[in-house]
């Protein structure tokens, strides 16, 4: 077991509305290495909150989520920022469908970036990240630009290359098929298959599960008592850093 959620909360406060609301609460399960757990549930009821939760950019309001990380079993919650960071750095991995890419710097940059941090040689992070582009079909003539200039499509290829090249033992996923055409679903679904094959343990929250048909072990059903017009809760945007 990679990962023991106990009685984990997330509370927020609207001050417009003056009332306190539960995005989710007591919310407990367990996760295996190579174990795919699909995050299921209406739309604003939590499930990108529970992903930023686990990754530690929301601070849980309650509970406790316990990671068997290589350095030791640590507690998500309670954690040091240092230590978050170099889980990071070195085992959580996490995917957006939104990305926000840092100006001036290329596609092939962002996404060697990881292979450089964990001791790569530049020439080989570069080659292994312009295989990566390839496998989600960026155009070559592409990969030197600068993903500021792209589409929303071409962003989440960048976003999925880099966040997927470097393996993880737990990886987030937050709606990773938004914006793709069908070759790079279609690349994504096999890497992700590659993964869970080596033993990631992955959580997902997917608006079409068929994507994942085939890798989906277990379902958690989110419920909220959060209001129809209160979605912004879950933020938008996230940075590359």
């Amino acid at each position: 077991m990679i990962l023991e959620v106990n009685n984990l909360s997330k509370h927020f406060y609207l001050h417009q509305l003056e009332r306190e609301v539960h995005a989710f609460s007591d919310l407990n399960f367990t996760l295996s290495s190579g174990e795919f757990l699909l995050v299921a549930g209406a739309n604003g009821v939590g499930k990108s909150t529970l992903l930023r939760t686990l990754y530690r950019s929301y601070k849980a309001s309650d509970g406790l989520a316990w990671y068997d990380s290589r350095h030791g079993r640590i507690d998500l919650v309670r954690a040091a920022d240092v230590d978050i960071a170099l889980l990071r750095q070195e085992e959580l991995g996490f995917v957006t469908q939104f990305l926000r890419p840092r100006p001036r710097v290329s596609a092939v940059e962002l996404v060697a970036e990881p292979l450089l941090f964990a001791g790569f040689e530049p020439a080989q992070a570069e080659h292994q990240a312009s295989a990566a582009l390839e496998m989600f079909g960026l155009k070559r003539e592409l990969w030197q630009a600068y993903p500021t200039t792209f589409s929303g499509g071409e962003q989440q290829k960048v976003n999925l290359a880099r966040a997927l090249i470097q393996p993880r033992r737990l990886l987030l996923l937050d709606e990773p098929t938004a914006s793709l055409d069908v070759v790079a679903r279609a690349a994504l679904r096999e890497r992700l298959e590659h993964l869970k094959n080596e033993g990631v343990a992955m959580i997902a929250v997917l608006h079409h599960p068929e994507d994942a048909a085939g890798l989906i072990d277990r379902e958690i059903m989110l419920t909220s008592d959060l209001p129809p017009d209160a979605g912004f809760l879950e933020p938008e945007v996230a940075y590359v850093a």
